[in-house]
């Protein structure tokens, strides 16, 4: 008798299951997509979680460069709801040392308050009016500090995280496209289009990437709307940082334009625009997905610098390159005795590892080597 095994009750599992369980055995990558994850968020309700208007300042002397304000909890011995003191401002007469001192005035954190003179786009689009906290005067709520100017650097940095955050997004998105297209056109048909692409793509990579960038930024007029300057830095980074997937895409396309595959679905009528866009280019997607990880934190670093230099986002919109270039203004001091301004760097490089981390993450879990 020959004995029949039953069969199994073990479910195959999916390319996006294996890729899964894979991805989340790295965890540097998952913690990096956590923190990408909260920054995003925050960027997105940024109108919301600030406490002030991206512009607001005040004129009173005693916000210019306000350390960081000291949330109380405790009061006359008893644990009571948040609250802040006002502060006094003082010069010393003979050092010139400035200091903030704490007053007797106790003002209490409203949270869910309306602000009808600071309105914002909540998602970018809708308007709206609803702070998360806020307190009233004469007391200020600066998290993080004020800056020169006296404006909230805890508002600005979310307000600038929506900018230099989705401006990566955006330019390297854009150069994916162009990559793609024009990589697929120089593999599939080759001859003098891939000859012509392919000078193309010297002659960008031949010239330095940030002397490229600042001498195209030059040709924007200084009295730009910031939202078009906006759109322009996405623009510029985009079309000079396609290159290297083009190649990466040409490569893989010219290894599949002979294969059995092709000549079947040739043969069967498919158009040349279908063979490309259905059957080649999907082959390189797990390459798309790890340069897009990794080519984002390129372009915010290249955003950061162009805005430090003075070419980038300009006022008075907000972004991490803007606001540490505005951070020097107080010399050396500003590092010395006021380095809250430079907390926005701290966000850059956290950014950066951040996207570093997934995009590790994402080669290792979508390279078939290394499953097990």
């Amino acid at each position: 008798m020959i004995a029949v095994n039953p069969p199994s009750n073990a479910v195959a599992k999916s390319r996006f299951q294996v890729t899964w369980e894979q991805f989340r055995k790295h965890q540097l990558a998952v913690f990096g997509a956590i923190i990408l994850g909260a920054l995003y968020i925050g960027a997105l309700f940024a109108g919301f979680i600030a406490p002030y208007g991206l512009s607001e300042y005040s004129t009173d002397t005693i916000t210019k460069f306000h350390p960081p304000t000291r949330v109380h909890f405790v009061k006359d011995g008893q644990l009571v709801a948040p609250f802040v003191y006002a502060t006094r401002f003082e010069t010393d007469p003979v050092s010139f040392a400035q200091t903030f001192t704490e007053t007797s005035i106790a003002c209490p954190i409203q949270f869910f308050v309306r602000r009808s003179s600071q309105p914002y786009l909540l998602f970018f689009l809708i308007p709206s009016d609803l702070r998360l906290f806020a307190v009233d005067p004469p007391c200020h709520v600066f998290l993080l500090g004020a800056d020169y100017y006296g404006r909230d650097v805890f508002t600005r940095l979310w307000f600038g995280a929506g900018i230099s955050l989705t401006i990566g997004l955006f330019a390297v998105s854009l150069s994916t496209l162009l990559g793609l297209i024009f990589g697929g056109l120089a593999g599939y048909y080759g001859g003098w289009v891939d000859n012509a692409i392919m000078r193309l793509i010297e002659i960008i990579g031949a010239i330095p990437g940030l002397f490229l960038l600042l001498t195209l930024t030059a040709l924007l007029p200084q009295s730009l709307d910031p939202i078009l300057v906006f759109y322009g830095i996405i623009f510029l980074l985009g079309a000079i940082g396609w290159g290297t997937l083009a190649r990466t895409v040409r490569s893989q396309i010219m290894a599949l334009r002979e294969s059995d595959m092709i000549q079947a679905a040739t043969a069967l009528g498919a158009s040349e625009a279908r063979v490309i866009a259905v059957h080649m280019l999907p082959t390189s997607f797990s390459l798309l997905i790890v340069g897009l990880s990794l080519g984002i934190p390129a372009a915010i670093l290249a955003e950061s610098g162009l805005s430090f230099l003075g070419r980038g986002i300009r006022e008075p919109a907000s972004s991490w390159g803007l606001m540490i270039a505005q951070a020097q203004e107080g010399g050396f001091a500003s590092i010395a005795y006021r380095p809250w301004v430079l907390i926005p760097g701290f966000f850059i490089v956290l950014t950066v590892l951040s996207w570093q981390f997934l995009g590790d993450g994402l080669r290792d879990a979508l390279d078939p080597r290394k499953r097990q």
